[in-house]
């Protein structure tokens, strides 16, 4: 029996100008124009794998980091009660994008997630800056910086592959570029996840999938074995005498409350990009949206029993000035022997994050050249592994070179803005797609529509204005970098409409209306 293969659609006739054409009969689902052809991705992933995946995902470092230092959200919200209400919050709120995401990612379950949700909803323009600055920054960017912090903890264990061994220094454009052995370490873990999920979707799924298992596994393992013989104190759980000492200017008011939400918000990060997937999940209306809720579930379980196990390690005051807060509550519970396991916990954290953002992102790089919009060549499939090769490759090398540069972490900072922007428009776009087709299909339908993708876009709008106003600057070059896809656009988009006119290319008569476009 062969396997189901991913679809793709075309525009809606309305939206591209076919009006009063016939439509022409088909037995394909909406979207699904090129469903049966040989050639395409497959659909290989189940409800488990898609679950994993998204915890993969979300869950990296953020937990061990986020919530101790002299900025960390204990400073901001200096009482135990409302730290764990925090961080209950910031799942509470990610849990009420990622049911926006569900029914987007039901209605349209093709390759690009995202991607597709924003051309569909706003045309090609937004969806092209969206794919243009992920690949660009937003998802290379995210993978050099977890890549190279994946080597910097593995240099912990062996210092001759972490980033404080520089290898050489190089003169370039009056400034030093320096190489690390981690920064080479970091490389050859891109190169070899790269490697594993060329040879299949399924096959990376399951490394990735085992790699999460173990990483929950060890996330349990922390909280029932320091909770039940670790030599902490139910007493820090309560609150403490005089919380606002030592909170500094913060305070408890809603100021600090809000700055701590955009920690924990971005702790909670990744959940959106299980849906550049969906042209490979197995019955996609349903495991989407159930991958979502499951996965979001029990990550925000983990987060917070990971946080009430800091509070029964240390007191609250103690935490302002441990960075490394995974590390400093398992020495506390367990001795150092307990501190170096977390150390190799957060580096299996990382490893596994890392494992599933290079299974990702291809998958939009792949829609957008299906789409004529990036290059032809990134849409290639391979014809036995029928993954996207192509895209796996330009991620592989890009990403590669973000690492060596040393400036990803720049770079990132410089396009948060932007991010954040996106995912506003992409809340929002479910209120435009019942509107613009309300004919379509959807499988699953968010839960409190409308308010549910209303206080989503509001919850983006406030990390907007804290963005803009906290890093005006960064804020600029992010919008600057977004602009320099305008000309690609232009390029892209005439690359195109030459094909179309060369090859004789069916108008919109031939296309069903209300049907959306674009590849799975």
């Amino acid at each position: 029996m062969s396997e189901p293969r991913e679809g793709t659609g075309s525009r809606s006739g309305a939206r591209a100008g076919g009006c009063g054409a016939p439509a022409v009969p088909s037995a394909a689902p909406p979207g699904d124009r090129h469903a049966g052809a040989g050639g395409g991705l497959i659909r290989a992933l189940g409800l488990w794998d898609s679950t994993l995946l998204v915890i993969g995902l979300v869950i990296g470092s953020a937990v061990f980091l986020v919530t101790g230092g002299s900025s960390g959200v204990a400073r901001l919200l200096p009482s135990p009660g409302l730290l764990i209400l925090g961080w209950v919050a910031g799942g509470v709120l990610s849990f009420a994008g990622a049911l926006v995401y569900a029914e987007l990612g039901a209605a349209l379950p093709r390759a690009g997630g995202q991607y597709v949700f924003l051309r569909e909803a706003y045309g090609d323009l937004t969806g092209f800056l969206y794919g243009w600055t992920l690949f660009a920054v937003i998802h290379t960017g995210t993978l050099a910086a977890l890549a190279v912090g994946y080597a910097r903890y593995f240099g912990l264990f062996v210092p001759a592959l972490g980033t404080g061994r520089v290898l050489a220094s190089v003169p370039l454009l009056g400034h030093t570029l320096s190489i690390s052995a981690g920064q080479l370490n970091a490389v050859a873990v891109i190169v070899f996840l790269s490697i594993v999920n060329y040879f299949g979707v399924k096959e990376g799924s399951l490394f990735q999938g085992i790699v999460t298992v173990v990483k929950i596994v060890s996330f349990a393992g922390f909280m029932l074995l320091g909770m039940a013989i670790g030599k902490g104190s139910w007493s820090h759980l309560a609150p403490p005498a005089g919380a606002t000492q030592g909170a500094g200017a913060a305070g408890l008011g809603a100021g600090a409350f809000i700055l701590s939400m955009v920690a924990m918000l971005w702790a909670y990060e990744g959940w959106n990009n299980i849906t550049f997937t969906a042209g490979e999940i197995k019955d996609p209306e349903r495991n989407l949206p159930l991958s979502l809720i499951f996965g979001m579930s029990a990550i925000t379980l983990i987060y917070v029993g990971m946080n009430l196990v800091y509070l029964y390690a240390m007191p609250i005051g103690d935490m302002f000035s441990s960075e490394t807060i995974g590390e400093a509550a398992a020495g506390r519970l367990f001795g150092p022997t307990g501190s170096t396991l977390m150390s190799l916990c957060v580096l299996l954290s990382v490893f596994g994050c890392i494992s599933a953002t290079v299974i990702s992102g291809p998958r939009v790089f792949y829609a957008m050249a299906k789409d004529g919009l990036f290059f032809r060549q990134i849409a290639a499939v391979h014809p036995r592994h029928r993954t996207p090769t192509k895209a796996i490759l330009w991620q592989c090398l890009w990403s590669s070179a973000l690492c060596l540069s040393g400036t990803y972490d720049q770079l990132y900072t410089f396009v948060i803005f932007a991010a954040v922007l996106f995912y506003a428009l992409a809340g929002a776009s479910v209120i435009v797609l019942r509107r613009r087709h309300p004919e379509w299909p959807r499988p699953y339908r968010t839960w409190g529509y409308p308010a549910t993708p209303i206080l989503y876009v509001a919850i983006c709008v406030i990390v907007l204005g804290n963005t803009l106003i906290s890093q005006p600057k960064e804020s600029g070059w992010g919008l600057a970098i977004l602009a320099c896809g305008l000309p690609a656009y232009l390029y892209w988009s005439r690359r195109k409409g030459d094909s179309a006119a060369a090859v004789g290319a069916p108008g919109p008569a031939a296309v069903a209306p209300g049907t959306p476009r674009g590849p799975a």
